[in-house]
């Protein structure tokens, strides 16, 4: 077969079960790698220079998502694109889409570095950075923004990259840039003894060789679809393409950066500068069980978006079937140890402070009390956005992270104090789960229709 024939035959033909568990795998290994690079940091600044440092690692962490929701924004929404264009056969579109795509990650790049530069100050003040933490916090954004396009292209391509089928080389991508930081780290921290500017220098060199490699594959004999000079023209219908499905999940980078910053506003108000330290820590181990159900997320997307371009409904239907059994099993077994073992969590990251230990195994028992219904959520979101329903992939984003959550954290604080923190999310998930599950059951009717009709489906 050709470079071409192969990952389409797979996608069309495969067994779902075999195909989701042969881009799962390499998904799982890139996602938990990648997490790495926030965890690792964490644990090394938590134990290497303390608590207030890891709080003021901590309290960058929104500015952060806004970084890494712009890579969303393309990454997917181009991903999505590809992947349907490949369902349809129609490549010279997909690699029309890839080029657009990657002249749009340099734009955007180079304004959040403009604009990070600008108004990082207020800000960081904004997001709720108090006197104790401000100078730690700048050390860190200032390397962390001058490799805002390394993080941006890097993570967005590696993206394109699975959505063209070629799971193994995106996580082999994730494995070199990941280890890159995993050993920077502890050298930059501890032998030169750059403290929390070592860990963002690490951070930035990791993610320089993760945006050559990308850019590398996609000019080799290995992708599907080839990086071409003539393909870099903008071109509006596919900019709004790419924009309107990567809404959804950049979305939901957006929202949960300005409420993160809302809970480190509400965290110093009814408690002190430790809890957001822990706030970095419970955000760490949910991150390390959430990035479980996204890896099944990025194993399905090109499964849903090629199989429903190609109106196989049944394919699409058992795919998401066993996403969201699989997703609710994950969150259930991370749901398990954590409130079993709360405290050993909040060791790993910081060994010395009592005060950390007792805040800290508190709010993550309570902040995830609601874990086992936020997995199928995450399938169902990704399920619409992989099928091009943008609008509703958002609606339930925001529904989460946004409609239900903010009014709660602002109101609850008030009558429960810090309490009353912790347990703003959980009452939104499970909100927000109630209303996923009305989508997700007439979404399942019209699949039924669709598999029991083919001709009448559009």
């Amino acid at each position: 077969m050709d470079r071409n024939s192969q990952n389409v035959y797979e996608l069309e033909n495969s067994s779902i079960k075999k195909l989701l568990w042969k881009y799962f795998l390499p998904a799982f290994t890139g996602v938990m790698v990648n997490s790495l690079y926030n965890v690792v940091d964490r644990i090394f600044i938590g134990q290497g220079v303390g608590a207030i440092a890891l709080s003021g690692l901590s309290a960058v962490f929104p500015i952060m998502l806004i970084l890494m929701a712009f890579g969303m924004l393309i990454g997917l929404g181009a991903g999505v694109r590809i992947s349907i264009n490949l369902g349809k056969k129609d490549f010279a579109r997909a690699e029309w889409v890839l080029g657009n795509s990657f002249v749009l990650m340099i734009i955007v790049s180079v304004l959040i570095t403009i604009i990070g530069f600008t108004i990082k100050d207020p800000l960081l003040r904004l997001f709720g950075v108090g006197v104790d933490t401000m100078d730690i916090a700048n050390e860190y954004l200032n390397i962390i923004l001058y490799g805002a396009i390394f993080s941006v292209v890097g993570f967005s391509m590696n993206n394109l990259i699975r959505s063209e089928g070629n799971a193994k080389i995106a996580m082999y991508s994730m494995l070199i840039s990941a280890g890159t930081n995993i050993v920077l780290d502890p050298i930059f921290i501890f032998v030169l003894d750059l403290g929390v500017a070592g860990a963002a220098w690490a951070t930035i060199i990791s993610q320089f060789i993760l945006c050559i490699w990308v850019v590398r594959h996609f000019l080799s004999q290995k992708s599907v679809i080839k990086l071409r000079l003539s393909n870099f023209k903008l071109n509006g219908q596919i900019v709004i393409y790419i924009i309107t499905i990567g809404f959804a999940p950049f979305s939901m980078q957006i929202a949960g950066s300005f409420v993160q910053a809302l809970y480190n506003i509400q965290l110093v108000k009814f408690s002190n500068d430790i809890a957001i330290a822990a706030m970095g820590v419970i955000n760490s181990v949910a991150m390390l069980i959430v990035m479980t159900v996204v890896a099944i997320n990025m194993a399905a997307q090109p499964i849903f978006g090629f199989n429903h371009g190609a109106k196989h409904y049944e394919r699409v239907k058992e795919t998401l079937i066993i996403c969201m059994k699989a997703a609710t099993g994950i969150v259930i077994l991370g749901w398990v140890v954590v409130q079993l073992f709360p405290e050993t969590l909040v060791q790993v990251f910081n060994s010395s402070s009592e005060e950390l230990l007792k805040v800290g195994s508190v709010g993550l028992k309570t902040f995830l009390i609601a874990l086992p219904v936020v997995g199928f959520q995450i399938i169902v979101g990704n399920y619409f956005q992989s099928i091009g329903k943008a609008g509703i992939s958002t609606l339930l984003t925001l529904m989460r992270q946004v409609i239900l959550l903010i009014p709660i954290l602002f109101f609850l604080p008030r009558f429960l104090g810090l309490t009353g923190v912790w347990f703003a999310g959980p009452i939104s998930d499970v909100g927000s789960a109630i209303i996923a599950g009305i989508f997700i059951f007439r979404e399942f009717k019209k699949l039924n229709r669709n598999i029991s009709f083919p001709l009448n489906s559009k």
